[in-house]
Formats: structure tokens, C-alpha cells, sequence
């Protein structure tokens, strides 16, 4: 069998990738490097290709980057990152992002038999802006609508407006986890934060109430000690299981 080294190469990537808390100040950094990634992760999957997302790149030069760190709680993988990112949660966006998939949509099922193109364009005209609508009380519809026609047959239960937004955060993430990936590829580090001040986040970057913080990644070359101690994972058949 034909040994497949991209495979391998990317087995690499995970087994190398550590949350660093602590990095080199001394290192050459090529922020360039961040931005090339932060193109490689608009590339992730996401629910129903919404790309409900933002980054915002601020690094060691900006005159932000010490007050977001100070923002992150302090943390070392923020005070002594060389770049930060900004991951931000835009469920707020939903109607010109099912706008753009409309149309592209449109153009693409152009020379499509008209029921094929029907049925591409009623998900996003239809399907998807019920689901994102809020309208009052909508929510409470929904999931009594999916409760009555869940009676019958299998039906979607996850419509509610906290499932909506629980559903942006899972993409967001799967952007943010591909980042970290393609920075580690690049040779450098990362650490994803939830410890950090939101609100004033928010009013820092000039961020709507609307936009949501996903988490924030420092960015860099690790230093020893900024990998605190051996990798731990439960045991596998704690978690993996098959039926």
C-alpha cells in the first residue's frame, strides 16, 4: 500500500500543536504568516455555508495589542503573544450572507433544469431565513413546529434561538481550530483564551452588541516553559466509541 505522506505530515501538525502560554520575544515573527492563515481557515466547514464569522489580526505594532492583552485577563499566552487574534461570532449577519449564497447559488443552477434550481434556491430563500428569523415568539414556534412533526419522523430539534447561536459558535470554532492547525504547519504557536473581558473587547475593536467574542488566540514561537507540562488526554476508550 502506497504510503500517504500528506497524511502523515498532517498527523505531524496535530500530534505537534500545543496551547504555548508562554512565547519567544526574541524569534523573528512574519505576521504575514497569520494572515495567510487566517485565509486558509475562512476555508473551514460551516453550517450551511453562512460563514457567520470575523478576525481581526492585531499585532505586536498595534497600539491595541497591550490593551487587549490586558483584556485576556492578563495571561501570558496574551502579554507575550506577538499577534493576537480576535475570533467574533456574527450570527447578526445572516440575511447578506444567505444574500450571497442566494445569488451565487442563482448563477451557478443558471443552465439547471428549473426544479433543480428551484429546490437550490427555496434552502436559501425559505429554509434558512425561517431558521435565523427572529421574530417575537418565533422561537417558541419553531420548536413547537419540530415537536409536531418530530411526532411522525425524524426531524431537526436543535431550532430554538439558542440552538442558532450554538450552531454560529460550532462553525466559528471549526475556523479557529483550522487557524491554529495552519500556524502550527508555519512552524509557529498558538493558545485559544475564553478568559477575557468581552464587553470591553468589543468596545475596543468598535465591535456591535450583536457580535459575540468566539475566543481570542495568541500567536508566536513557543518557549519551553510556556508548555505547561506533559500532553494529558483521558483514555480513548473513554471517549471513542462504536455501535
Amino acid at each position: 500500500m502506497k504510503e500517504n505522506k500528506y497524511s502523515l505530515d498532517f498527523f505531524d501538525v496535530v500530534e505537534n500543536r500545543r496551547s504555548v502560554r508562554i512565547f519567544d520575544q526574541t524569534e523573528p515573527f512574519d505576521h504575514g504568516v497569520v494572515r495567510k492563515c487566517l485565509e486558509t481557515a475562512t476555508l473551514a466547514p460551516n453550517s450551511s455555508n453562512l460563514q457567520l464569522w470575523e478576525f481581526y489580526q492585531v499585532p505586536e505594532t498595534s497600539p491595541l495589542k497591550d490593551r487587549l492583552a490586558k483584556l485576556c485577563m492578563g495571561q501570558k499566552a496574551a502579554t507575550t503573544s506577538r499577534n493576537l487574534v480576535v475570533v467574533v461570532a456574527r450570527r447578526d449577519k445572516w440575511k447578506s450572507r444567505i444574500a450571497a449564497n442566494y445569488n451565487h447559488i442563482k448563477s451557478v443552477y443558471e443552465d439547471a433544469p428549473s426544479k433543480k434550481q428551484k429546490q437550490a434556491l427555496s434552502y436559501y430563500g425559505k429554509l434558512i431565513p425561517k431558521l435565523y428569523a427572529t421574530y417575537p415568539l418565533w422561537s417558541i414556534g419553531k420548536q413547537v413546529f419540530a415537536w409536531f412533526v418530530g411526532l411522525k419522523k425524524p426531524m431537526v430539534r436543535e431550532v430554538s434561538e439558542t440552538d442558532v447561536r450554538i450552531s454560529v459558535h460550532k462553525s466559528v470554532a471549526l475556523a479557529a481550530m483550522t487557524f491554529m492547525y495552519a500556524m502550527t504547519a508555519e512552524g509557529y504557536d498558538t493558545c485559544p483564551m475564553e478568559g477575557l473581558d468581552s464587553k470591553r473587547v468589543k468596545k475596543l475593536l468598535d465591535l456591535p452588541d450583536a457580535a459575540e467574542i468566539s475566543m481570542i488566540i495568541g500567536c508566536g514561537k513557543r518557549l519551553p516553559e510556556g508548555v505547561y507540562g506533559e500532553r494529558f488526554r483521558v483514555p480513548n476508550k473513554d471517549v471513542i466509541f462504536e455501535r
